[in-house]
């Protein structure tokens, strides 16, 4: 399956999350550049490739995957992905590979061919919800928020937004990581617009400036407020609020089938109708 968008985002604004991830705190991430690679001549796609500017042991290639459906055939797919890419860039001598689970329970049991390489060094298998976050580990916090319980993902966020405005004295960076924490909760509160969001983190007024509230202005939900206050009708902004949510499920979609979700399971999630959700895929 294509890389977790929500890692793919993690990984390209702060790749140093991903060595905090694997526990490598000596790594120079500023050497390294996160990317997707096309093996020619074949349907097979790498979408997740740490290239450092020059290779060496203690700056090797590495091949990143994130699983988060059960798959039997996984390690057959993703080793032939990394030997052939081997095989078609004859330059590359060291390299490992790097497999992230939410839980154990979705690493596949069909390992014995590569058991050797799996034991090694050579590849890691991240278990996110075995992850320590010691030491106050912001980085690490952060991805664990993806798989964190509902019930408590709001909470989390607050908390590490508070962290981060402690921790990281760049205004900017400490903006992104803001930004960061709030797109992993739209992946989880997929009903939630935008601003209901900000709302319930407590950055509703200092979201309205971000570049991710630009983009949205202009939705339903935005639109149907301004009628509604415009008309003074509540109908108008009933309506705008159900555009908007409805927009919010339809862009979901495929972030949801990039994470390994069935179109059915989507439809059911979303409470939409399969043909909806596979005309969203298409679009």
């Amino acid at each position: 399956m294509q890389t977790d968008k929500i890692f793919y985002s993690l990984f390209q604004a702060f790749p140093s999350i991903f060595f905090a991830i694997i526990g490598d705190t000596t790594a120079n991430v500023n050497a390294y550049q996160f990317v997707s690679v096309e093996l020619k001549e074949t349907a097979f796609r790498i979408d997740g490739v740490f290239i450092p500017t020059s290779e060496t042991t203690n700056q090797p290639l590495y091949f990143v995957e994130v699983q988060f459906q059960l798959d039997a055939n996984f390690y057959r797919r993703f080793f032939a992905e990394i030997f052939l890419y081997l095989r078609q860039n004859e330059s590359v001598n060291f390299w490992r590979a790097v497999v992230i689970y939410p839980q154990r329970s979705l690493d596949p049991n069909d390992r014995l061919p590569y058991q050797l390489l799996l034991d090694s060094s050579q590849v890691q298998r991240i278990y996110l919800d075995e992850l320590d976050t010691g030491e106050n580990s912001l980085q690490v916090a952060i991805v664990k928020l993806i798989i964190e319980r509902e019930e408590a993902a709001v909470d989390k966020g607050r908390e590490l937004i508070l962290q981060a405005r402690q921790q990281l004295a760049d205004e900017s960076t400490s903006k992104q990581i803001v930004e960061l924490i709030e797109t992993i909760l739209l992946y989880k509160f997929t009903r939630l617009s935008r601003e209901e969001l900000a709302e319930m983190l407590g950055i509703d007024d200092e979201f309205k400036k971000t570049r991710m509230y630009q983009s949205i202005k202009e939705d339903g939900l935005e639109e149907g407020r301004q009628e509604g206050r415009q008309e003074g009708r509540q109908e108008g902004r009933q309506e705008g609020r159900q555009e908007g949510r409805q927009e919010a499920k339809l862009e979901a979609i495929p972030r949801l089938l990039a994470l390994g979700l069935s179109i059915e399971q989507v439809a059911v999630a979303l409470d939409l109708t399969v043909a909806q959700v596979e005309q969203a895929a298409q679009n």
